[in-house]
């Protein structure tokens, strides 16, 4: 069965890669994911507060006057929360580009196009493949419109560009109010690929405490159905490989994956809660499906329920909705 896919420029044997997650930390863990097959990883996030020394002093100052505002500075990290620290993560992917041949693609993630994006750079010397640019940020004041944080993002992206050679791919949140018009200013813009979706998480409030609690809550397959929409709607309106992250757990929701327009398929929560081996069952699963049904290729079905092709367009507009809603019943 032939499962081959492009993304970001690579020839890839199958579309299953292991997406951000603390597993590149131990290098026994990424060299088993290697073994399993996985056909290129992602690394967590370098941040941008850990980068800029103007942000590490506005930790640090909210750090020396906690007992005044408990409430609010229990939403920032300690430093030493952090995995890797800039000079660590660089070291991380030699040692990881040492540990294994697959693909490596390094992520930054920030909210200005400022110069600490310059450290794209030394992501790109120290040997990484390719580079995420995972976009989280979420809109507070009333103040800033749509078309502001959306002109942020192309300004991020065209200050990466110009830093880098090696493919961008840029991560997004689904919480933006016109995605594809974003999406095809990221394609014109250069982007190498899209990344569908970041996961907003989301934190609770201790009331004993005053605290703000933040959780992580692994994914299941139900987060799949959001992405599956929009990837279906994006396939063929940018001309850019679409990847998918978060929800995917099984072979279906890969081969679904696929089928809506993703050419890769980032694997994490199921990684974390089975182990680098899991990719084995999922592209197993897929295989079989594939024969099943008679499919000789993963690119004869890439795309194939897609807006554009899908036999029935109504399922992902606004007819469809009200459809649902007036035929439910209790």
């Amino acid at each position: 069965m032939d499962l081959r896919t492009t993304y970001l420029g690579f020839e890839l044997p199958h579309p299953l890669i292991a997406g951000a997650s603390p597993m590149v930390d131990d290098l026994d863990l990424v060299r088993r994911l290697e073994d399993a097959g996985v056909a290129a990883i992602v690394m967590h996030s370098l941040f941008e507060e850990q980068i800029t020394r103007e942000q590490w002093g506005t930790i640090l100052d909210m750090e020396l006057h906690s007992a005044n505002s408990a409430e609010a500075t229990s939403y920032f990290p300690q430093p030493a929360e952090f995995r890797l620290g800039p000079e660590n993560y660089l070291d991380q992917i030699r040692r990881i580009k040492e540990a294994v041949g697959v693909p490596l693609i390094a992520s930054l993630n920030g909210v200005t196009p400022s110069g600490w994006l310059d450290y794209a750079r030394l992501i790109e010397q120290a040997g990484a493949d390719g580079l995420e640019l995972n976009v989280y940020y979420l809109a507070t004041s009333v103040e800033e419109t749509g078309a502001q944080v959306e002109k942020r993002t192309l300004d991020m992206l065209k200050t990466v560009k110009s830093s880098v050679k090696i493919p961008v791919a840029v991560k997004l949140s689904a919480q933006h109010t016109a995605l594809p018009h974003l999406a095809a200013g990221l394609a014109a813009g250069g982007a190498d690929a899209l990344v569908l979706f970041n996961r907003f998480f989301q934190p609770d409030i201790d009331l004993e405490h005053l605290e703000a609690l933040p959780s992580l809550r692994l994914s299941d397959s139900g987060e799949l159905l959001l992405r599956l929409r929009w990837l279906a709607i994006l396939h063929g309106q940018v001309n850019v490989p679409l990847a998918v992250t978060g929800g995917v757990h099984t072979a279906m929701d890969a081969l679904k994956s696929v089928m809506a327009g993703a050419s890769a398929v980032q694997v994490v929560s199921t990684l974390l809660q089975h182990g680098p081996e899991r990719l084995n069952i999922l592209r197993e699963g897929m295989i079989h499906w594939m024969e099943e049904h008679e499919y000789t290729s993963l690119r004869q079905m890439l795309g194939s329920m897609s807006l554009r092709k899908c036999p029935s367009p109504l399922a992902f507009t606004r007819a469809n909705y009200m459809r649902i809603l007036q035929g439910w019943k209790p």
